[in-house]
């Protein structure tokens, strides 16, 4: 990922429970929730100045190779993050195969 988000690091916010990365000031997070063995990913929201920057690709990027790092399964049910592991099929490894829309990718 070699874009102007790479070294901004993701923080895992659990009070509001979403991804979020800051760029100048702006938000781009992705709710979830999470249990002993998932992470259901919800909905993908970017700052409309961050619109076009690569922000939301971004987000989603680190926040699933967080949820490798974490070893829980993957419940993509945000259409933005469903859309990105089609387009990127290596990231399926981590959607658990009992998910609805799983043969979809």
């Amino acid at each position: 990922m070699k874009t102007e988000f790479e070294n901004i690091p993701l923080v895992k916010n659990e009070d509001p429970k979403r991804f979020e990365l800051s760029y100048n000031g702006h938000l781009a997070f992705i709710d979830y929730k999470e249990s002993n063995t998932h992470i259901s990913l919800i909905h993908t929201e970017v700052a409309a100045e961050l619109a076009g920057t690569g922000a939301a690709a971004a987000v989603v990027e680190k926040t699933l190779m967080h949820i490798e790092e974490s070893g829980k399964s993957l419940l993509p049910y945000c259409p933005y993050v469903f859309a990105y592991i089609k387009k990127h099929p290596e990231w399926k490894r981590l959607v658990d195969p009992k998910f609805n829309g799983y043969d979809k990718f």
